[in-house]
């Protein structure tokens, strides 16, 4: 199986590709469009010319890897996509031959986390109108994708996990659970800048607190995207 899994960026996905990384069923690819997003966009993003030098920039190339034979003959292929990524230019046509998830995270969470990294966080840095555009265009291919939120999985990852399995036809395997330290092989070269906390992780963090409180800027964009993250939040597993 081929499995798509789309969230903005700061949504617990890393830690999700290294769960199904530790699968040895499963191999992953982190982000494979980041580079050709970087190219079109001109963004400046930290580890900009590290990024666009390590993978490549032929999107059509990139969908066909995507859904061709899996990384290493293994039995499952997930891919880790970032939903802000997919910008004009970027081919869609391959998500048919994919089983795609969408991965959410209440976005209060997501823009305290962001601007951590990068202080000049915008709407479409985060993702969230892209993840509802992108899940309305799966639906309109006839496919029911599903949609798991990140604060049920760090409340009880073994339950969340085995429902996730469950509803796109995979074995739960426990190996999901844990991970060893320092990071994975498949990391793109950005995760010197970005995935420090998983790396010191060797499984789930616990659950999380309260809602960060947002002042200013960040609260304004906090409620510019609450509604496409409430939209999907209402098709979440259960």
């Amino acid at each position: 199986m081929k499995i798509a899994m789309w969230s903005g960026p700061r949504n617990l996905s890393t830690a999700m590709m290294y769960s199904f990384a530790a699968r040895a069923d499963c191999a992953v690819v982190d982000e494979p469009f980041y580079a050709a997003y970087l190219d079109r966009t001109g963004i400046d993003h930290p580890m900009r010319a590290e990024t666009m030098a390590s993978q490549s920039l032929d999107v059509d190339s990139i969908a066909a890897g995507l859904i061709g034979t899996n990384p290493a003959q293994k039995r499952h292929y997930y891919q880790k996509h970032m939903t802000q990524h997919m910008v004009q230019g970027i081919p869609r046509d391959w998500m048919a031959g994919v089983t795609n998830v969408f991965l959410i995270r209440h976005p209060a969470r997501v823009v305290a986390s962001f601007a951590k990294k990068y202080p000049d966080v915008t709407e479409a840095d985060i993702g969230f109108v892209q993840q509802l555009e992108i899940y309305d265009h799966i639906l309109s291919l006839g496919q029911q994708p599903v949609v798991i939120d990140s604060n049920d999985i760090r409340e009880n990852p073994e339950v969340a996990l085995k429902k996730l399995c469950q509803s796109i036809g995979i074995e739960w395997d426990a190996s999901m659970l844990s991970w060893k330290k320092g990071g994975h092989s498949a990391d793109g070269v950005w995760a010197a800048h970005w995935y420090d906390a998983v790396h010191n992780s060797d499984g789930f963090s616990s659950a999380e607190g309260p809602l960060p409180k947002l002042k200013g800027r960040l609260a304004d964009l906090v409620e510019s995207v609450l509604p496409a993250y409430q939209k999907l939040a209402a098709r979440k597993l259960t």
